[in-house]
């Protein structure tokens, strides 16, 4: 039935999208940073090249189609994975990693008209602040009671150039690889993280990885829910819509990760919190609509 999947499809890729930052740092004393995503990479583009083959999935037919998918992820599972766990395991909070990644509809918006030509309303640049303020909103109680100055430079830095690297690989897998197979594209483009991550691990990984059970259970969610179901969920949404709306979904995230640290690391809930959570919905219904 194909009447849910533009109300379910979002809300199961915010969910899965969400749990990569609980990941990062579940994961983050038991392995290194680059080894971990290095072997997480491989994993998924070895899931995702068997499943391609064994459902027949449709290949690109010439050297360009392959490079492109190649190329958006390099950028968008290899330097921004890369950045987000090294940045989290050298002390970035993993909120304040998500409030970070929320920024990427404002950038993503910005450059949608001049690189593909879509027009950005000013309805969905208001849905874009609006589910900006709202995750402020979420994430305040927490960036109040730190200390700014105890924010690493080098991981703040981190998270950011990642950011703007999942910008650039939306942007290049909307304008490039629209008319992909979505299963193909997506092994592609792990195989194309692969050919980052791997070395990066082998020339400044350190190797760390001490095969715990949190470990094994970190990788296995990373790489069969978070890699493979969240990303075809997001290649899925960039093909049925425009590319600044879709990237307005991840304004949900930081509160869908601030939901999970209560779960899971019983941290508390403030009253702006939970209104943050409201405003930013409603933001991302704004942003997203038509």
């Amino acid at each position: 039935m194909p009447a849910p999947a533009p109300f379910l499809v979002p809300a199961l890729f915010v969910l899965i999208w969400a749990t990569g930052f609980v990941a990062a740092r579940f994961v983050a004393p038991h392995a290194e940073a680059f080894t971990f995503v290095a072997i997480r990479v491989v994993a998924v583009a070895l899931v995702l090249a068997t499943l391609a083959l064994l459902l027949r999935a449709r290949w690109p037919r010439d050297r360009t189609g392959w490079l492109h998918a190649a190329f958006a992820g390099v950028l968008m599972q290899g330097v921004y994975v890369i950045g987000v766990f090294w940045s989290v395991q050298h002390g970035l909070p993993s909120g304040i990693a998500a409030l970070v990644g929320s920024l990427q509809p404002l950038l993503t918006a910005s450059l949608a008209g001049r690189v593909l030509g879509e027009s950005v309303s000013r309805r969905r640049w208001l849905g874009i602040g609006i589910g900006f303020s709202g995750a402020l909103l979420v994430l305040a109680p927490k960036i109040g009671a730190s200390d700014p100055a105890g924010i690493p430079v080098p991981a703040l830095t981190a998270c950011l150039f990642a950011m703007v690297a999942m910008t650039g690989g939306t942007l290049w897998q909307k304008r490039h690889g629209a008319g992909a197979d979505l299963l193909s594209n997506a092994a592609i483009q792990f195989a194309g993280a692969v050919l980052l991550a791997v070395p990066i691990a082998l020339l400044f990984g350190t190797g760390g990885f001490d095969a715990s059970t949190p470990l094994w259970l970190g990788l296995a969610w990373s790489v069969l829910v978070n890699s493979v179901g969240g990303i075809l969920l997001l290649l899925m949404l960039i093909k049925r819509g425009a590319v600044a709306g879709v990237a307005s979904l991840l304004f949900l995230v930081p509160p869908v990760s601030a939901v999970m640290a209560y779960l899971l690391f019983e941290e508390s809930l403030a009253p702006v919190q939970m209104s943050g959570m409201a405003i930013a919905t409603l933001g991302v219904a704004l942003a997203s609509r038509g």
